[in-house]
């Protein structure tokens, strides 16, 4: 019997040319994935921006999760401005974002998150946190929240890379933590320009709708997949790792 996930396999490693994919190590992304936290994300960049005079809209912070927060300061900045923001600039907004992030009401795991953890977990796989932020407020609950499914050396911040998502750098780098090739890696991200980065980096990359992104916009990003939701993702995982092991073609 065909796996229902053989065809987007096959395309994958056609496009990669790659003979088959063999998870090793999974890189997860967190703000949208591990934590239904871009509802306050979205609010709290938007007030920042709106207070500093900077036209945007609350969606559009959507579409530039992964970035690290200079990046999306430096974006609107050159938009509304025609320039980038200073180092003082830069830390003094990114600064107030956190605070008017923290301000707003604790954000909860992802449904079906820990479920997705867990079982990567079971499966032998090791897991890599990858995330754009440098928030400590919410990092710091992996260990609470994820409780020994995180290990703190397996962990890419937005501290560790000089380039943000959709560079694959913070990708590459939660390879070589986790000591793995880039046809043992899988993804899963959210957001387009974590899609990206991680397609580039050479993963099979798992896109997963937890808000209004358009699936079409993950797929043009470069996913090999998209489920439309962490719940649905959680419970097709288990046969997903099976059809992954069981694909192979002529490289």
């Amino acid at each position: 019997m065909i796996s229902p996930f053989h065809s987007d396999i096959v395309r994958f490693l056609q496009r990669h040319h790659y003979s088959c994919v063999t998870p090793r190590a999974a890189l997860i992304d967190m703000d949208g994935t591990l934590y239904d936290s871009m509802k306050n994300h979205t609010a709290a960049w938007h007030r920042l921006m709106t207070e500093a005079g900077i036209p945007c809209t609350r969606d559009e912070f959507y579409l530039y999760e992964g970035r690290t927060g200079a990046s999306t300061i430096n974006t609107l900045f050159n938009r509304a401005l025609g320039r980038d923001a200073t180092d003082e600039e830069k830390e003094s907004l990114y600064h107030k974002k956190t605070v008017y992030f923290n301000e707003l009401p604790p954000v909860k795991p992802m449904p079906g998150a820990l479920d997705m953890v867990t079982t990567l977990s079971q499966a032998g796989i090791r897991r890599v946190l990858v995330t754009g932020s440098g928030q400590s407020s919410l990092i710091s609950r992996i260990d609470t929240d994820f409780l020994g499914l995180f290990d703190p050396d397996m962990r890419i911040t937005s501290r560790d890379v000089k380039h943000g998502k959709p560079h694959p750098e913070p990708f590459i780098r939660a390879m070589q933590l986790a000591r793995v090739s880039p046809s043992q890696s899988i993804v899963i991200e959210n957001a387009p320009l974590g899609i990206e980065a991680g397609d580039k980096a050479g993963a099979f990359t798992i896109g997963v709708t937890t808000g209004p992104i358009p699936v079409e916009e993950m797929e043009k990003a470069g996913a090999a997949i998209v489920f439309p939701s962490m719940e649905k993702f959680a419970e097709a995982l288990p046969m997903l790792l099976l059809a992954l092991l069981n694909t192979r073609i002529d490289s």
